[in-house]
């Protein structure tokens, strides 16, 4: 959060980065004690038939060694239903792989899952095996980039700390050159 309240302004989605790492990395969100609950944490069924589901992909693949990924993993509930319904099938990943930063989730997620890996970002996963891809409300947070038309053209929406005080937001945004639509014309300054 300091990184928030020192800067002057910063895109949004910069603010978003910060937000996120600050919120999931000073506590676990999940359940009644927390912000919100996902799927998994209701109930097991979730994972089961995503589990089922890779297994039935994997077979129809002609069984090849592969690796589980999870792209946010909440607690690990998601991974560990999955897993073990895979299982029951023959289905067994030549590695589980979690894509998370939050240490708190981290701490859960070893309990719940002691032979995974853990990485900071997606580049870090290995590329020796396929991947199986799991992301289950992930992209639900990831940062954005906000864009207005302006009668300059497009222009990237910042965010500013003065925005959150009541009575004070304006509309901030600086010219860009990425378009924010891939057949939009290259946007003018």
């Amino acid at each position: 959060m300091a990184e928030i309240a020192a800067a002057r302004t910063m895109t949004v989605a910069d603010y978003m980065a910060a937000a996120n790492a600050y919120y999931y990395a000073t506590r676990d969100p999940l359940g009644a004690a927390g912000d919100f609950t996902t799927a998994p944490e209701i109930s097991q069924m979730f994972g089961e038939m995503v589990g089922i589901w890779i297994a039935d992909l994997w077979s129809r693949a002609k069984r090849p060694a592969f690796r589980y990924v999870e792209l946010g993993p909440g607690r690990g509930t998601l991974a560990a239903d999955a897993l073990r319904a895979m299982a029951r099938f023959g289905c067994v990943p030549a590695g589980t792989h979690l894509v998370e930063t939050s240490p708190t989730l981290r701490a859960e997620q070893r309990a719940r899952l002691p032979g995974a890996m853990h990485h900071d970002e997606v580049d870090a996963l290995p590329d020796d095996a396929p991947l199986i891809v799991v992301a289950n409300e992930f992209f639900d947070a990831l940062p954005i980039h906000q864009y207005v038309r302006t009668a300059n053209g497009w222009r990237e929406r910042w965010w500013n700390a003065a925005m959150a005080l009541p009575r004070r937001s304006r509309e901030i945004s600086r010219p860009t050159k990425r378009s924010p639509l891939p057949c939009a014309a290259s946007p003018t300054a």
